[in-house]
């Protein structure tokens, strides 16, 4: 019987087939190929009564390593018009890190009834990312959202306070625990302990992540990040060198496009922040 996990806990794997959820065991080979199941993964089981066993983990798309979970199709970026304030270079490394694990990125900004979001769709839609605004606080906007999750499966990430979970919570009616923005040091307390898929009526899973206030690009060489910013993509043919790092060499398209103003300067900041770091980055640690 072919399912999908949707959650794991203590070495049992919950998995949802023929419209039931069976608690599992991963079968001793997998454990000697040393293939850990992951949320997400499609698998084959083996039932005995009500309890089953993994018997084989199908070909993952893709996957993430924090948190651990397989076969994402969207990456739900969520970030606050304000409270807490958009940390822009975060959002940068998770857009590449999204990319770079084969996952699309969609970008939602919530709380667009405290703030003004202008500035932020601006510098995203003009890199070519799908910006949406939304209200969790008027429930407002929700409705635009679902066309990029049904039938997928949606991972939504950002900063604690930001909203993922009150935004999960309109989305599957219930009550998903959320929690509060400290007042005084503007950062959300962490509530999410696990990660989940919660299936969609209309077809398709979301997951929450946990929050979190750091992450760091890996896996690529420094050469490679400009593949990961969709406004460089169609320059790299109009520098005067070949193999151009879009930092300090002349007659370099990239830069020309930052002063004709058609290229966000923060991206450009994030991207040299970004290419520093990677070049710092010895080739073993890449391999």
């Amino acid at each position: 019987m072919n399912g999908i996990i949707v959650k794991g806990i203590g070495g049992f794997y919950y998995v949802k087939a023929s419209g039931k959820i069976y608690e599992c065991k991963a079968r001793g080979i997998l454990r000697k190929q040393r293939i850990t199941p992951m949320i997400g993964d499609k698998v084959k089981i083996e039932l005995c009564g009500e309890k089953g066993s993994i018997t084989e983990i199908l070909p993952r798309s893709s996957f993430l390593v924090r948190p651990p979970v397989a076969n994402v199709d969207t990456m739900m970026l969520v970030i606050a018009a304000a409270s807490p304030a958009p940390n822009l270079l975060l959002i940068d490394k998770m857009l590449v890190n999204a990319e770079i694990n084969n996952i699309k990125p969609v970008i939602c900004i919530n709380k667009t009834d405290i703030a003004s979001s202008g500035d932020i769709v601006n510098i995203y839609s003009a890199a070519g990312y799908s910006v949406l605004t939304v209200s969790a606080e008027k429930r407002e906007g929700i409705d635009s959202l679902y066309q990029y999750i049904i039938d997928k499966t949606t991972a939504f990430a950002g900063l604690s306070g930001v909203g993922k979970s009150s935004i999960l919570s309109i989305i599957m009616d219930n009550t998903l625990e959320t929690g509060s923005v400290s007042e005084k040091i503007q950062r959300g307390r962490h509530t999410t302990r696990h990660v989940e898929l919660f299936e969609l009526p209309e077809g398709g899973f979301v997951l929450d992540t946990p929050g979190f206030s750091s992450l760091e690009v890996e896996g690529i060489k420094a050469g490679d990040l400009q593949l990961y910013f969709p406004e460089m993509s169609d320059c790299a043919d109009e520098c005067r060198f070949r193999g151009c790092s879009h930092v300090n060499e002349p007659d370099c398209a990239v830069k020309e496009k930052l002063r004709e103003g058609k290229m966000a300067p923060s991206r450009y900041d994030s991207y040299i922040q970004l290419y520093n770091q990677l070049k710092s980055v010895k080739e073993w640690e890449n391999k």
